[in-house]
């Protein structure tokens, strides 16, 4: 199971098993990690686990979040990343070999055509990560709304992202009872069949009516 090591100046402080599906990090005393220094923000970022994947989120802190370095706003963990907030340091270790995510499966739904009455409005992209099939289901979405309506993305994979970064992000996940979709990032949460979600997973039934990132889309089910 993927889990965290806290440390600060090489001394390790804590060890976090990541046995739920978000973990947050800050300074209130509400968060499953917190850290008592004024560098960390009250709700500073974070982990969401889906399946064998892990996504990080700096949730608007004041000092950043970082990763190997890097400022990053939303991150895939892999094995061995080191987020880095303030003085703190936090390793990521996975025990599941991560799969890998595959360029030829990324699907760009695209952007409308520049209107002289409305500005034109970013459709989101999908990339899809590789695993192992589900024996009785196959899913696929169409897309109803934008340019790119009547296209269908198959939902062969383990994980399909969707939405715009920095705005929404969702995943759908593919597992042997079924397909889920979860809200990743973004203040504002996916609706299905016009009702808006909650942080938790939700299951999709044929028809589904999906909207993500201003996109519709109708989400099938059918068994093989």
């Amino acid at each position: 199971m993927p889990r965290l090591i806290l440390s600060m100046d090489g001394l390790v402080l804590k060890e976090v098993v990541l046995d739920k599906q978000r973990v947050t990090i800050g300074r209130k005393p509400h968060n499953d990690i917190q850290i008592d220094n004024l560098a960390i923000s009250g709700d500073h970022a974070v982990i969401v686990t889906i399946l064998d994947d892990a996504f990080l989120e700096d949730l608007n802190s004041t000092n950043g979040t970082y990763v190997n370095g890097q400022p990053v706003k939303k991150h895939v963990l892999q094995n061995g990343d080191l987020i880095e907030l303030g003085k703190y340091r936090v390793k990521y270790f996975s025990d599941t070999p991560q799969s890998s995510h595959d360029a030829s499966d990324a699907v760009a739904f695209g952007s409308p055509a520049d209107s002289p009455v409305a500005p034109a409005i970013p459709e989101p992209a999908a990339s899809s990560v590789a695993a192992p099939v589900p024996e009785n289901v196959l899913g696929s979405i169409q897309i109803l709304s934008g340019t790119h309506a009547g296209r269908t993305l198959e939902l062969s994979k383990s994980l399909t992202t969707l939405g715009k970064p920095g705005t929404q992000v969702a995943v759908i996940t593919r597992r042997p009872h079924g397909y889920f979709i979860t809200h990743v990032e973004g203040t504002v949460f996916p609706v299905v069949n016009g009702r808006s979600l909650d942080a938790q997973a939700h299951k999709l039934h044929d028809h589904d009516i999906i909207e993500i990132a201003g996109v519709k889309m109708e989400f099938f089910c059918l068994a093989k």
